[in-house]
């Protein structure tokens, strides 16, 4: 994928909230002193009397968001996904998710592929922490394309929304002119009979990868790209359920709790189906370059190939 344009789904969250303070006064974006990492710097840059830095105090910031929303406006409360998910849960829960205020988090650098940060910024358990929170929407964009359409959509959207983004570079795969984002709705992106890979955020990308070397081997997988973890599109994970009797889940998140656990939920329920779900085992992550740590922890095209057909 060398010739395919990549861009870091937090430089598309910098970029779509620019456009959008353009066209809505209303909306106004927060850091924790971490603007030039998060991409929101871009906003302050065009509208600095609507960034609020709140230095480094997540947990207040988030308080701080609630407090605006309250009045009408819309905040994006922007900080890494390992702060605003892990320091600042007990205010996202209480200040926001409680009393259902339409509060906007945008978690950046999250995943292993935050590299050399190391195991204290690698957040695997976001997802997690956020599905469990009453009403609150969780997303997980794949590529430059949807994470647009993703900060648009949250805008729209009256209530919490958690926005998870990330800081390596991704492939560009969905065509701008033609994607339509909608809250809750999956996309099959590749045909396939014997197994389905349902994958979210980065991973998206390089399941489409293992796909192409699965169908080397004579592995027909069909690919559903799944950027809203919560509400989930549980038709569509029915359906691709019932033609492939075999599911697969891949994801840059623990095993546990996030993507993999959310389509068990709805397949223990609905559609009883043999689940491989593939991620950060049980473990935590650590150092090292963002690319490397994907290939060892067996998430890059070959490793998701490598575990499919040995499952299969």
């Amino acid at each position: 994928m060398a010739d395919v344009k990549k861009i870091a789904t937090r430089e598309s969250y910098g970029s779509a909230l620019v456009e959008l303070g353009k066209k809505y006064d209303n909306l106004v974006v927060l850091d924790a002193d971490l603007a030039g990492a998060t991409k929101t710097g871009m906003f302050k840059k065009e509208f600095p009397e609507r960034h609020i830095d709140c230095g480094i105090a997540e947990g207040n910031m988030v308080s701080v968001a609630a407090g605006l929303a309250s009045t009408g406006l819309v905040p994006f409360a922007s900080t890494f996904a390992m702060f605003a998910a892990g320091r600042a849960f007990e205010q996202v829960r209480n200040s926001v998710g409680y009393p259902h205020l339409n509060v906007k988090i945008g978690a950046t650098h999250a995943g292993i592929s935050v590299g050399e940060d190391g195991a204290t910024h690698q957040c695997n358990e976001d997802l997690a922490l956020m599905r469990t929170i009453p009403g609150m929407v969780v997303i997980n964009p794949a590529d430059d394309t949807e994470a647009k359409a993703a900060v648009f959509a949250a805008y729209e959207y009256e209530g919490p929304v958690y926005l998870r983004f990330g800081r390596l570079a991704a492939p560009v795969i969905f065509d701008p002119e033609t994607y339509k984002f909608e809250i809750g709705k999956g996309q099959i992106l590749e045909d396939g009979t014997d197994v389905t890979i349902i994958a979210t955020g980065l991973e998206v990308g390089y399941s489409l990868e293992a796909a192409k070397i699965l169908a080397e081997k004579g592995i027909s997988a069909q690919v559903i790209n799944m950027a809203t973890i919560k509400p989930i599109d549980e038709e569509l994970i029915v359906e691709a359920a019932k033609k492939t009797g075999k599911v697969v889940t891949v994801e840059e998140h623990s095993i546990i709790g996030g993507l993999g656990s959310a389509v068990c939920d709805v397949l223990a329920a609905k559609c009883p189906t043999p689940v491989l779900k593939i991620g950060v085992n049980d473990e935590f992550g650590h150092s090292g370059p963002a690319v490397a740590l994907i290939e060892e922890f067996g998430l890059d095209g070959k490793g998701i190939a490598a575990k499919v057909e040995a499952w299969v």
